[in-house]
């Protein structure tokens, strides 16, 4: 009911400009009904009818433009002078506002939409790919629609999967990075430290310094050959070795070593003084770290790693070194089969990593507002404060 009170006041309403406005909709519609019609155009057969709509899209042009020459020769008394300033003129411009753009958009859906849909028809029971662009698009949306949407499936899963995995071993492998000694610490404790710093540091350091087409490569042959000599057929060391799981790990452990180094620059971009503090408060290392650095450490590294997903969305086209059939994979394909609209799968393969990679953006500067809103770095801050109140209280 709302609704219908809003577009009946607006249509009551006194609206500036309708000349203007409506003369450039006219003139879309003229344009429009200068197009060929389709054996599907319902004007095309009502001669006279249509004429009468052609015509009154011309008044309309002639009347406004007479409107602007009165504007222009009386601008200062436009309203005491001109007889287009005067209620019933203006009343009546209003209403013939509403029929000017009802006849333009009889016009757009007989020449456009109708257009389009005989262009549709022609386009999915053609045998070979046609000449035109769009006609080309919609016969490769119908021939290839499913098994490009396939595609799509797979880099979503891949990406999506990867990123989490990735941001949970990176979380792991941060931890083992950041690793200090303390005067407590015994000689096994600082052993197992040492080890920990060390591998970390060194997976870091080779799966940054190497191609991940190499580690795709390496991993998917490697876990192929120890299922083999595990005994396993080809078939099933295939059925469990699948290349989207070769795939998956290779994405997911690769980002880890560039979201690790993220987290790692966020953690060492808390001042070394709150470490101190939090540890003469009494608080442990694990209270320290989810309480304290966490709040601070998310808001500044939301940047970093919205580029490294970004990254990751893209590099799931290099699956297809072993055989992983995501989307790009699946666009070549389609390039490479006979009658198929050429390098149009490609660009549509673009157009999908772009949107794809737009949505995530968008999503990450959200969630950068909302940590801005919750105010993350004033909470480590602000626990620090709490517990030195209640000490001194003690």
């Amino acid at each position: 009911m709302k609704g219908i009170n809003r577009l009946a006041s607006f249509i009551k309403a006194d609206h500036r400009y309708v000349y203007l406005g409506t003369s450039a909709i006219a003139a879309l519609g003229l344009a429009f009904s200068q197009r060929n019609p389709t054996p599907l155009s319902f004007l095309a057969s009502t001669g006279v009818f249509q004429d009468c709509l052609w015509v009154i899209l011309w008044a309309w042009l002639v009347v406004s433009a007479a409107a602007l020459v009165t504007k222009l020769i009386h601008w200062n008394g436009y309203r005491e002078t001109s007889p287009f300033a005067s209620e019933r003129c203006r009343r009546g411009a209003r209403l013939g506002s509403y029929v000017v753009v009802a006849i333009a958009a009889i016009f757009f859906i007989d020449r456009c939409v109708m257009s389009f849909i005989d262009l549709v028809q022609v386009s999915i029971v053609s045998d070979s790919n046609p000449s035109d662009f769009l006609s080309s698009l919609v016969y490769m949306t119908y021939k290839s629609g499913d098994f490009f949407i396939r595609g799509i499936e797979i880099t979503i899963a891949l990406a999506t999967f990867g990123t989490v995995i990735a941001f949970f071993l990176a979380l792991l492998f941060v931890f083992l990075r950041t690793q200090t000694f303390d005067r407590v610490d015994n000689d096994l404790v600082r052993f197992f430290k040492s080890i920990g710093r060390g591998f970390a540091t060194v997976y870091s350091t080779v799966v940054r310094g190497t191609p991940m087409m190499v580690q795709g490569l390496l991993i998917y042959y490697a876990g192929f050959t120890v299922l083999r000599g595990m005994g396993f057929e080809t078939a099933q060391a295939n059925q469990i070795w699948s290349t989207f799981t070769a795939g998956l790990v290779t994405i997911s452990l690769n980002s880890t070593a560039y979201m690790m180094e993220v987290l790692r620059g966020g953690i060492e971009s808390i001042p070394r003084g709150q470490y101190e503090a939090a540890q003469v408060l009494g608080y442990t290392k694990a209270q320290t770290f989810f309480k304290i650095i966490l709040p601070q450490m998310v808001k500044r590294v939301i940047p970093a790693v919205t580029n490294e997903v970004i990254t990751l969305v893209k590099d799931t086209s290099l699956a297809s070194v072993i055989g992983t059939v995501e989307m790009f994979t699946r666009a070549k394909q389609i390039v490479a089969s006979p009658n198929t609209p050429g390098m149009l799968a490609l660009v549509a393969a673009g157009v999908f990593y772009y949107v794809f990679n737009y949505v995530v953006a968008f999503a990450m500067e959200k969630w950068e507002q909302v940590t801005a809103d919750m105010n993350f770095t004033s909470r480590g801050i602000f626990a620090l404060r709490r517990r030195a109140i209640e000490h001194l209280k003690l």
